[in-house]
């Protein structure tokens, strides 16, 4: 057994090669493979002092500081897992896939943590809620991106976002929809290659995530409800493809 964990451990590591370097402090380089491992491993909680036992450390306190303290700059480790994605799966025959994730939760102090709908429950839990986006090819995919939405309990409580520590360039109100398109638009940059966005019917109601897939010229398939939701001050026969969506040159759902 201890043969065996060396051995994924060491791949581990390996795999994680390029995301280390990408790492500006020696710390963070050390304690990286063993969060993640610590992350992916066996065992049930994955807070930081059960994980440290489980990694036979003698403290949980490397864990701690490498998760809460000190300066992150995301940039350059987003910039590599999209590189490695469209290495992967990208390409003519892949899609980009938007969709909501959930992380249920029983406190009241996680950022972002609120009675909303729980996609991973099929219900309204406590929870916090992601816009996830994720490259996918044949059967495998590639998560590239997973943003925190913030409901309005959240964004019109400054008490508590200050309380969170939560950082002023995100503490505006957008909507999941909002979210993704930002959040496409910088995968978009990168150059990544992917045919076709898709999304189910939770992003696909709103007119003005439609519109936006087909300013930025993308071909696209979402969920659409029975009823769909039009742009505002404008009549369904003014919309392009006579009020039919997605439009006659999109694909369809």
């Amino acid at each position: 057994m201890a043969r065996q964990d060396a051995g994924w451990r060491s791949e581990l590591e390996r795999w994680l090669e390029p995301f280390l370097a990408r790492l500006s402090h020696p710390a963070q380089r050390a304690t990286c493979p063993l969060y993640v491992a610590g992350l992916i491993g066996p065992g049930e909680r994955k807070s930081v002092q059960p994980m440290a036992q489980r990694l036979g450390l003698t403290s949980h306190d490397g864990l701690h500081h490498f998760v809460s303290a000190g300066a992150w700059d995301a940039a350059p480790l987003e910039a590599e897992l999209l590189a490695r994605a469209d290495a992967l799966v990208g390409g003519p025959h892949a899609y980009l896939v938007i969709d909501d994730t959930a992380l249920p939760k029983k406190g009241t102090a996680s950022v972002g943590v609120a009675p909303q709908y729980a996609s991973v429950l099929g219900k309204n839990a406590n929870c916090q809620t992601l816009v996830s986006l994720t490259l996918a090819r044949g059967e495998v995919p590639v998560p590239v991106a997973l943003r925190l939405f913030l409901p309005e309990s959240w964004t019109g409580d400054s008490a508590r976002l200050d309380k969170a520590g939560v950082p002023a360039e995100h503490r505006a109100v957008r909507s999941k929809p909002e979210i993704a398109l930002a959040e496409l638009d910088r995968i978009v940059a990168s150059g990544m290659h992917f045919s076709c966005v898709l999304a189910d019917a939770g992003y696909g109601l709103s007119a003005l995530f439609r519109q936006g897939l087909s300013e930025r010229g993308l071909a696209w398939a979402v969920g659409i409800p029975r009823h769909p939701e039009g742009l505002p001050g404008r009549r369904g026969s003014d919309l392009p493809g006579g009020g039919a969506w997605p439009p006659a040159s999109a694909p369809r759902a």
